[in-house]
């Protein structure tokens, strides 16, 4: 253990004194933990109470100094404790052929007595690297491990136990193992992500890269860029070769969410890369294939689009083999409570607040609310309530937040004007209103393309 080697906490057993001493002296100058004993009794108790790097075991103690069998006893207890301990054994010259069965029983090395003070070293950092090695593989194994259980563990991050939810549960196990298209269809805050992520992780790609894009972030100017990558040079600040998505995503999951944002050129050229199977990189002459599993998702109503030729039909075809409709929160009231004690446990760790449950009229008051922003909103109203609380359980006065009169709360719900025409004039001049006569914010609140809402403008006259 020369300057720049391994250096560790070491272990030597050996019944005679002056060996033990001789042996400190020179490993202290290269390690700070040194650990010498005479008794090879002690062994259990000196690896009850701590772990060590290397254990330099001499083969022969007094009752039996020819044998080896006490070397071979204590061996065989030491890997029965520590099965990835790391022994050197300490043998005589005349003993080199019970050195070498004991390699075969477990021992990682052996030094000869009396030592080359260089070779001792060398075989003492080399062992050591050796136990650093069996560390990071133990490491790794428990963390594959616990990936595993969190992965075969049902749906892990989506919480419920309504009926709604438990039929998207049934579509994705029937789906994931497939390598079929999937279009996921909700409001906004409904978890599509999760459910995306799901799929991905159930399918036979779960140990490929899930790769997200939010198509309603990318420009027109940068969507093949993203996409399909560029060359360096290709454009002004195209200042080196960029992999894209699609590339990214190669064997695994590609999550194409807010789809129908896309614009109809847009849609085009995804429609092409979906259809060929291949990409080309912005810039470049030679296709690439890619193989991929297509997840999409949308809050617009795409069926609607098809009709008011905003979204192409055979793009729409070509993504949802399999269809999935989430569910909104208003219609899964019995998982409130569920969602509400999991956020609640999440953001009392956070913020290191002593809060430990909800109120039963704080509950109530939750259940009420007709929740517009879905999931979303709720995680957000329970991370604001336990900041702002001073109790131990949030109450319902720590949610006044969510009596604000907001497009589809409860209020509307709750009125006794069932004529459905009025309730839709109601709630889209409500909206309307809310975003200051803004068209595309309303129709993004109402879940409505810009041309939908402008015919519902006019057929009641707003």
């Amino acid at each position: 253990m020369t300057p720049g080697t391994e250096s560790g906490k070491i272990l030597m057993i050996d019944d005679d004194e002056d060996v033990l001493l001789a042996a400190k002296l020179l490993l202290k100058k290269h390690s700070h933990h040194v650990i010498i004993e005479k008794n090879p009794k002690k062994i259990p108790f000196l690896l009850n109470n701590d772990s060590y790097d290397v254990i330099l075991l001499d083969m022969n103690f007094s009752k039996d100094i020819t044998s080896g069998k006490e070397g071979f006893y204590w061996l065989s207890q030491i890997l029965e404790k520590d099965p990835s301990a790391v022994v050197i054994l300490i043998t005589a010259f005349g003993d080199v052929e019970m050195a070498v069965r004991a390699l075969k029983e477990g021992a990682t090395d052996f030094v000869l007595k009396p030592w080359q003070n260089e070779k001792l070293l060398a075989t003492i950092s080399t062992a050591i690297k050796l136990k650093k090695t069996y560390k990071e593989v133990d490491k790794l194994k428990k963390a594959k491990k616990q990936l595993e259980e969190d992965i075969n563990q049902p749906f892990k991050d989506i919480i419920g136990k309504s009926a709604s939810i438990q039929k998207v549960f049934d579509l994705i196990d029937k789906v994931a193992k497939t390598d079929a298209n999937v279009l996921i269809l909700g409001e906004n805050g409904t978890g599509k992500e999760l459910i995306a992520r799901a799929i991905h992780q159930r399918s036979n790609r779960h140990d490929a890269s899930f790769v997200g894009v939010d198509m309603g972030a990318i420009t027109e100017t940068l969507f093949e860029s993203e996409l399909f990558g560029h060359k360096k040079g290709s454009f002004t600040d195209a200042k080196e070769d960029r992999t894209g998505r699609f590339e990214l995503a190669n064997g695994g999951t590609l999550f194409l969410d807010e789809i129908g944002n896309l614009s109809m050129p847009l849609q085009s050229k995804l429609l092409t890369a979906l259809q060929n199977r291949e990409i080309t990189r912005v810039g470049a002459n030679q296709s690439i294939s890619v193989d991929i599993r297509l997840v999409c998702a949308t809050n617009m109503p795409v069926h609607d689009m098809v009709n008011d030729n905003t979204f192409r039909q055979d793009l729409l075809y070509r993504i949802n083999t399999v269809e999935i409709n989430l569910p909104p929160l208003r219609e899964r009231q019995e998982d409130i409570p569920l969602l509400a004690d999991h956020f609640l446990v999440k953001y009392a760790k956070k913020y290191r607040k002593n809060v430990t449950g909800i109120s039963d009229d704080a509950r109530l008051r939750l259940r009420k609310y007709n929740w517009p922003g879905n999931i979303r909103e709720l995680q957000h109203a329970i991370e604001r309530a336990t900041i702002m609380s001073d109790n131990d359980r949030l109450e319902a006065e720590d949610f006044f937040f969510l009596s604000e009169n907001r497009v589809g709360s409860s209020q509307e719900v709750q009125s006794d004007n069932l004529n459905l025409d009025e309730v839709e004039r109601s709630i889209i001049q409500k909206a309307i209103n809310i975003h200051d006569g803004n068209i595309s914010k309303a129709a993004k609140e109402l879940g409505l393309t810009r041309a939908s809402l402008y015919r519902r403008l006019e057929k009641h006259g707003l």
